[in-house]
């Protein structure tokens, strides 16, 4: 599984996994993103069932189990968290923070030690280490309950599926070309996005935001004028209940 260093910060810092190679050709590729600082980390979205192995063989090359403390679901799809139960077994004591709406569901995952944290509505604050990290409302994007997570001093946001791309698993993880990259995203965004007024108002509100990285969980890393750029086309995209 490729790894790489996306920011680093004297307090903090991001990394990518993704790119499996081994991973079968019917599932659909995903990305995963880590925060370490001091002796705290964040797992966000860890990945299916099928990703679980992979994904701890990757870790542990650069966090030691003990400080994987935090893991985050941006909601309850199978791609995103259902390796769930396995890691249950792997960080009994670590906590999930998930969607106050999808709790429910995410448990039959397997959940039996790790703690599960509900994220309101509102959203919310997670202090990892020497950052403050926020739980940034995306309610219908495209799940009901669903969050992305932003982080002020790096400057990066974790956008779940808002950017997705689907493209091959050798593809480079940072857009090279904006323009060229729409015709990848799509489709993706008009069918799986339910709501242009829900858009809209995600749109106002990462606008008012300093935002130098956006990291979706599939497909390419928006970085610098392209997130300006994908804001702009995202926000004149007509989607799901908008469409005929």
């Amino acid at each position: 599984m490729k790894t790489q260093l996306l920011v680093e910060t004297p307090t903090h810092k991001w990394l990518y996994f993704g790119r499996d190679p081994e991973k079968n050709d019917k599932i659909i590729d995903t990305n995963q993103y880590l925060v370490q600082s001091g002796n705290q980390s964040l797992l966000m979205d860890p990945g299916g069932i099928e990703l679980f192995a992979p994904m701890l063989a990757s870790l542990v090359r650069h966090v030691p189990l003990e400080q994987l403390t935090y893991l985050f679901a941006s909601h309850q799809d199978p791609d995103i968290i259902s390796s769930l139960g396995l890691w249950d077994q792997t960080l009994p004591k670590a906590k999930l923070y998930a969607p106050w709406l999808w709790e429910g569901f995410i448990r039959h995952f397997g959940m039996n030690n790790i703690s599960y944290e509900p994220i309101k509505d509102k959203g919310g604050k997670l202090q990892v280490g020497d950052v403050e990290l926020q739980f940034i409302p995306a309610h219908y994007l495209h799940a009901s309950g669903n969050f992305h997570v932003y982080d002020p001093v790096a400057k990066v946001l974790m956008s779940g599926d808002v950017g997705a791309a689907l493209e091959p698993a050798e593809a480079d993880i940072y857009v090279d070309d904006f323009a060229g990259h729409i015709s990848k995203m799509e489709y993706f965004h008009r069918r799986w996005m339910p709501s242009n007024r829900a858009k809209s108002n995600w749109v106002a509100r990462m606008r008012d935001l300093d935002i130098q990285y956006m990291c979706p969980q599939h497909g390419r890393i928006f970085k610098g004028p392209q997130v300006k750029s994908f804001l702009d086309w995202f926000d004149s995209l007509d989607v799901g209940i908008g469409l005929d």
